[in-house]
């Protein structure tokens, strides 16, 4: 094999731990095999300068090579691996002690001078014999306390090697691999190997139980999405902080639920349904002008189902386009008129004397009975209606649906009809008194409207 100078070693040891090139390619600059680079930098990470200096040729001993088969097979390494952490140049000559061992036992590994028969008489060292007398070893008390800082010290340098070796590794990440490994292993010899000062390790611990500076701020976000039920995404949940008085950024919000691994519950559902060419049509006059200035000034309704079991629930709500706020709603279990003329009553009785809302909904039969139109015609309400098969045009309602089917309908179970009946009127409640809206300055609908009054 061909020989280097410690200062080419060095050198190329140098470029691969700036990270600007692999293996082969610092390798191939700096002339040298790119199996004997990977040697060098392995032997440079434990034992720094002195694992690529030129080593005198060393007869090593059998305790010593005891040590390093022990320690491969304890902790399934590799020549490679083994020869870097005890600095032994050439990984090859721990396959020939492993060989020994197998074939002559613990005397095998004497070492063995120039001229010396390497091969032993069976009968002078018996293969089953394990270990030498107590003469030649230590006490196994003193064998098992070695056994065991040993193997701490390769659990050490198993999460060092996990850390970059572009740069030093600082004190601060020294002290994270000590509070990973305190459990397994003695503080002391952790900071041994470590080489840090008891000091320096309780002083960086401090720094780093204070270094999320947004613990706080996780437990309110964690706080305010179990409350909603895992309904509100970042947006809602910044907006209910601001409610608090605590400014903050959306964007932080998106990474601490990130992190949290708190994420919305809702999915969209829509319902469509088409009940065919029933009636008179009235015009469009809406015309998916959503906006209102005023509540009770634009009106929209629809019929929408659920299912619970072989049980059907049919609920008819109106929303008021000023703030989204439903105004009236009424359920049955059959979607007859009835349902919408109780739906009607209710809502009439929020109008005062001169408010006179425009009503928009689709064409379904319900809205083009003549007994609806003599409703809407004795309070001077105007009707409005979608074109055929555009749902578009009653966007808001539609909206509104999918909305509650996927923060309501989708996310519970229900026993029977009666549950979900209790269970819409609770959410529409919430939704009408506590659900912030973005669009709505981070205010309930209720809110809205009450500053809306109160200006």
């Amino acid at each position: 094999m061909k020989k280097y100078s410690e200062q080419v070693k060095l050198a190329a040891v140098e470029a691969y731990r700036s990270g600007e090139l692999g293996w082969k390619a610092t390798a191939k600059i700096h002339d040298v095999e790119p199996s004997s680079l990977r040697k060098w930098v392995a032997a440079y990470a434990i034992h720094g300068v002195d694992g690529v200096r030129e080593k005198r040729r060393e007869l090593y001993s059998r305790e010593f090579r005891l040590k390093v088969l022990q320690r491969m097979r304890d902790e399934d390494l590799s020549y490679r691996q083994a020869a870097a952490l005890f600095d032994i140049r050439s990984f090859n000559i721990i396959g020939a002690w492993g060989r020994a061992y197998e074939r002559d036992g613990v005397p095998g590994l004497a070492p063995q001078w120039a001229g010396q028969h390497k091969r032993m008489k069976r009968t002078e060292a018996p293969k089953s014999e394990a270990l030498p007398g107590e003469d030649e070893m230590h006490t196994r008390e003193k064998l098992l306390q070695e056994l065991n800082a040993l193997r701490l010290e390769n659990a050490y340098l198993k999460k060092l090697g996990c850390l970059s070796s572009t740069s030093e590794v600082s004190a601060q990440q020294r002290t994270q691999i000590v509070i990973e490994l305190r459990q397994q292993y003695s503080l002391a010899g952790l900071l041994k190997v470590a080489g840090l000062a008891r000091s320096t390790f309780y002083y960086q611990q401090g720094a780093q139980k204070l270094a999320d500076k947004y613990a706080d701020l996780k437990r309110e976000i964690r706080s305010i999405y179990e409350r909603q039920n895992g309904r509100y995404g970042y947006r809602r949940i910044t907006s209910a902080l601001r409610q608090q008085g605590r400014p903050v950024n959306h964007k932080t919000v998106q990474r601490l639920m990130d992190q949290l691994q708190l994420k919305s519950l809702v999915r969209l559902k829509k319902y469509r349904s088409f009940r065919g060419e029933l009636g008179r049509v009235a015009p469009n006059i809406l015309a998916r002008k959503f906006g209102a200035v005023r509540p009770n000034e634009k009106w929209v309704t629809d019929v929408t189902e659920f299912k619970v079991g072989s049980e059907k629930l049919y609920l008819s709500p109106i929303m008021d386009l000023f703030n989204g706020e439903i105004v009236a709603y009424e359920t049955a279990n059959y979607p007859l008129f009835g349902m919408v003329g109780k739906m009607l009553a209710s809502a009439f009785k929020r109008l005062g004397p001169n408010e006179k809302p425009i009503l928009h909904s689709d064409q379904s039969w319900q809205y083009r009975m003549e007994k609806y139109r003599r409703y809407l015609d004795d309070r001077t309400i105007t009707q409005s209606m979608s074109r055929r098969g555009n749902c578009l045009d009653n966007a808001s309602m539609e909206s509104f649906f999918g909305t509650l089917k996927s923060e309501f309908f989708h996310l519970n179970k229900f026993a029977n009809i009666d549950e979900l009946r209790a269970g819409l009127r609770s959410y529409i409640h919430y939704y009408n008194h506590q659900r912030l809206k973005l669009k709505l300055n981070g205010l309930s609908p209720v809110q809205y409207r009450i500053q809306a009054l109160s200006c």
